[in-house]
C-alpha cells in the first residue's frame, strides 16, 4: 500500500521539478512512511512522486517509481497484486528472461506490460492497485484503477497541467491548482453522505471510475477531458452469471465458497510485515478471521472496539468469536471524548466532504492495529455481494406491495402516515410492542416518515431506492447554485428483474467503491495502516453473481450462504443477533459533547456569510434535533462534515 501523484507540464526547470514533486511525495506520505522517491522527464514534461508503505519486498529492489528492465515504462504503483507469483512463472515458462532485482510485485508487473502489453497485464492481475504508467516511447501516461475500485485515483487538467493522485490534498502542491468547489457535486454529497465517482468536490477534477484505465498523450490538445476504458465490468458479471448460473445444490455452494474463500484468503495473508484482521463478531468478518485461523498455524492477531452505549456496542460479541477461535484479541473502548479527539483530523484525512459517522471508530481501530501490525484485513464487501443489508430484503417488500396500489391511493397513505409526528408514532409502537414481536425492533417514527415520502415519490424500483438511501431529497435547494448531475442511482439502468438484486448491483457500483472503502482507505492509511479485502477479490464476485438469489436471502435472513460457511467454524449461537452495523451514536452526541461544537458550525451568520449552503432549513432541523422531537442525525452529520472541510481550504 502506497501513495501515488504527478502530472505532465511543459517547460519546468529541474529545481522546479524536484520542488513540486517532492511537495507532491510529502502531502501524503502518511501512505507510506517507509520510502518515497521522485522521477522526471523534463523533455517530455512528465514527473512521479511516490511514498512507500512496505509490505512485500521491504529492500531497496522494490524502490519506485521504477524503471522496466528495458527502459520503456515507469511505473508508480499503489496497492498488491496477489497472484504475482503466479504471473512471474507464466512470464518465465512463455520463454522470457528477466534480471530479477528483487521479489516485488511491482517488478513483475512491469515485466508484463512489457511482454503483454497493458490490457491483457490488467485482465491477468488479482489484487488492489492504482497506478500510473508512462510509456518514454509512446510518450502516453497511462491511469488504471482495480476492478472494484478499492484503492483511490483521482485526476484532471489545471489549465496547461494534467495532475492525478491517490489524494486530492497531493495536489495543492501546484502553484496553478485552482481550489474551487463543484457546487452540483456538493449537492450529490448531501443526497448520499459521500461524493459519488466520477465526480470530485473540486471543479475539473475527477475520479477513476473502477475497472478502468484511462490515457493521456502530450501529443494530444491540453484540456481535452481523456476517455475512461473499461477492462472488466460489473454489468457483465452479471449478464454471465444469469447466463451461466451456479448449478449445484446448497450443499456443493457451501463447499465450493468454502475452498474459493480460503485460497483467497491464503492470498491475502502474504506479507514480509506484521498481519492481523479487524473483527466485529458479525458474519463477515468473523468468516475471514476464522479461515485466516484455518489456514495459519499461529493465532491470528484480531482487532475491534467498543461503545459503552449497549445498543451501538459489539465488542462483546468479537470477544466470544475471538476467545472460540483462539485469535489474539485487543479492544478498544470509545468514549465521547475520543470522537471529539478524532473530528478535527477528519477533513484532512478524507480531503473532500464525507458523512459516514462510522469513519470516527474506523479509523480508531485502525490506529489501534497499527500499534500492532501493518497489515489487516478486513470483511467489507459480503453484505453486499451476499445479501446482508436489511434494506434489501425490506425494500423489496416494500415495492412488490406498494407497486400493486395505485400512485393517487400512495399519495393518500403516504398523508395518513406523516399526519402523525416521528414522537407519536414511536408513542404508538411502544404501545403495541407487546403484540409486535421481533418486529418491534425496525419500527420507528422516523423510518415511518422515510417509508411516507418512497410512497409518496417513487414510481419504479429504481426511484424507490434512490429515495431509500437519499439524505436531503432536495439538495439543490439547499447547496446554493447547484443543480443536482445524473448518477448510476438516479439513472434508469435496470439490469435485473429482482428489486433485492438490482439494490445489490447498485451498492456494488456505488456506495461500496465510493463511501465504504473510501472510509476504510483514508482511514487506515491515515495511521499507515494496509487493509485487505477478500470479498472483494473479483473470483469471490463473480461466484456470487453466479448463485441464486434464494441462497443469499432465505426467510428474510441475509447470507445464508455465507453464515453456513462460518457455522462450521464458529456456533450459530455466537452469530445469529440482529445485525448493528459499525454505528456510532451521534443522535446523543450531537445533544451532549459534540453540541457546542456543532453549533459553531452550524450558526446562521456564518452559513450565510460563507455563501454555500441555505441555512433556513438546516437551522430548524438542528433546532428539532436538540429538542428531541426529531432525530435529524444524519442529515446534520453530512452538513457538519462539509463544513468542517470547508474550514480547512
Amino acid at each position: 500500500m502506497c501513495g501515488i501523484a504527478g502530472f505532465l507540464k511543459q517547460e519546468l526547470s529541474r529545481d522546479e521539478w524536484t520542488s513540486v514533486l517532492s511537495r507532491m511525495s510529502a502531502a501524503i506520505a502518511h501512505r507510506g512512511p517507509d520510502d518515497h522517491g521522485i522521477w522526471f522527464d523534463e523533455v517530455a514534461g512528465v514527473g512521479f512522486a511516490h511514498q512507500r508503505l512496505s509490505v512485500l519486498d521491504p529492500s531497496p529492489e522494490g524502490h519506485q517509481p521504477m524503471t522496466s528492465h528495458n527502459g520503456r515504462y515507469v511505473l508508480i504503483y499503489n496497492g498488491e497484486i496477489y497472484n504475482f507469483k503466479k504471473i512471474k512463472k507464466e512470464l518465465e515458462e512463455s520463454g522470457n528472461t528477466y534480471p530479477w532485482r528483487g521479489h516485488s510485485d511491482t517488478e513483475i508487473i512491469l515485466a508484463a506490460f512489457t511482454a503483454w502489453g497493458i490490457v491483457a497485464t490488467l485482465k491477468r492481475m488479482i489484487g488492489m492497485f492504482a497506478f500510473a504508467l508512462w510509456d518514454r516511447q509512446e510518450r502516453v501516461l497511462t491511469l488504471a484503477r482495480d476492478r472494484i475500485g478499492e484503492k483511490p485515483l483521482y485526476y484532471g487538467w489545471q489549465g496547461k497541467t494534467f495532475i492525478f493522485g491517490s489524494e486530492l490534498k497531493a495536489f495543492k502542491a501546484l502553484p496553478e491548482f485552482r481550489k474551487e468547489i463543484n457546487r452540483d457535486a456538493l449537492a450529490l454529497f448531501l443526497q448520499h453522505n459521500y461524493i459519488p465517482t466520477p465526480f470530485s468536490i473540486y471543479k475539473g477534477i475527477a475520479k477513476l471510475r473502477a475497472g478502468t484505465f484511462t490515457q493521456v498523450s502530450t501529443k494530444i490538445n491540453t484540456g481535452v477531458a481523456p476517455c475512461e476504458h473499461p477492462y472488466w465490468q460489473l454489468k457483465n458479471v452479471v449478464k454471465k452469471g444469469r447466463l451461466n448460473p451456479y448449478s449445484g445444490t446448497g450443499h456443493d455452494a457451501v463447499v465450493d465458497l468454502d475452498r474459493l474463500l480460503r485460497s483467497t484468503i491464503q492470498d491475502k495473508m502474504v506479507a514480509d510485515v506484521p498481519l492481523g484482521a479487524f473483527l466485529s463478531g458479525g458474519v463477515d468478518s468473523s468468516t475471514v478471521v476464522a479461515l485466516m485461523q484455518a489456514v495459519s498455524n499461529q493465532s491470528v492477531r484480531t482487532f475491534s472496539i467498543g461503545f459503552s452505549e449497549k445498543n451501538y456496542n459489539e465488542a462483546t460479541y468479537a470477544k466470544s468469536v475471538a476467545r472460540h477461535l483462539s485469535t489474539n484479541h485487543t479492544e478498544l473502548y470509545v468514549t465521547p471524548q475520543h470522537a471529539i479527539n478524532v473530528i478535527p483530523q477528519l477533513p484532512i484525512l478524507y480531503d473532500e466532504p464525507f458523512a459516514d459517522s462510522s469513519q470516527i471508530p474506523t479509523f480508531l481501530v485502525s490506529k489501534m492495529t497499527k500499534q500492532h501490525v501493518t497489515v489487516a484485513l478486513s470483511g467489507d464487501g459480503g453484505d453486499e455481494l451476499f445479501g446482508g443489508y436489511n434494506r434489501y430484503f425490506l425494500g423489496r417488500a416494500i415495492w412488490n406491495k406498494m407497486s400493486s396500489i395505485p400512485l393517487k391511493l400512495r399519495k393518500s397513505l403516504a398523508h395518513f402516515l406523516f399526519y402523525f409526528s416521528p414522537r407519536q408514532w414511536n408513542l404508538i409502537f411502544s404501545i403495541l410492542e407487546p403484540f409486535l414481536g421481533k418486529n418491534s425492533q425496525l419500527l420507528s417514527g422516523d423510518r415511518v416518515h422515510k417509508l411516507a415520502s418512497i410512497l409518496e415519490a417513487s414510481s419504479s424500483p429504481e426511484d424507490m431506492y434512490h429515495n431509500l438511501v437519499t439524505h436531503w431529497p432536495n439538495p439543490e435547494l439547499l447547496a446554493r447554485g447547484s443543480k443536482v448531475q445524473p448518477t448510476i442511482l438516479s439513472e434508469k439502468s435496470t439490469i435485473l428483474n429482482d428489486v433485492c438484486e438490482q439494490m445489490m448491483f447498485l451498492d456494488i457500483m456505488s456506495y461500496l467503491p465510493d463511501d465504504i472503502l473510501v472510509k476504510v482507505d483514508r482511514a487506515a492509511m491515515g495511521v499507515s495502516l494496509e487493509t485487505r479485502v477478500p470479498f472483494l477479490d473479483h473470483r469471490i464476485v463473480e461466484f456470487a453473481w453466479k448463485i441464486p438469489l434464494a441462497m443469499k436471502i432465505n426467510n428474510d435472513q441475509g447470507k445464508w450462504l455465507l453464515r453456513q460457511v462460518l457455522y462450521k467454524y464458529v456456533p450459530k449461537k455466537l452469530i445469529d443477533r440482529p445485525k448493528k452495523g459499525f454505528a456510532i451514536p451521534i443522535e446523543s452526541w450531537l445533544r451532549g459533547p459534540l453540541r457546542d461544537w456543532a453549533e459553531a458550525l452550524l450558526d446562521e451568520r456564518r452559513l450565510q456569510h460563507d455563501g454555500y449552503l441555505n441555512p433556513v432549513p438546516i437551522r430548524k432541523k438542528w433546532e428539532e434535533h436538540l429538542s428531541g422531537r426529531r432525530n435529524w442525525q444524519y442529515h446534520l452529520w453530512d452538513i457538519l462534515m462539509f463544513q468542517a472541510w470547508n474550514e480547512t481550504q
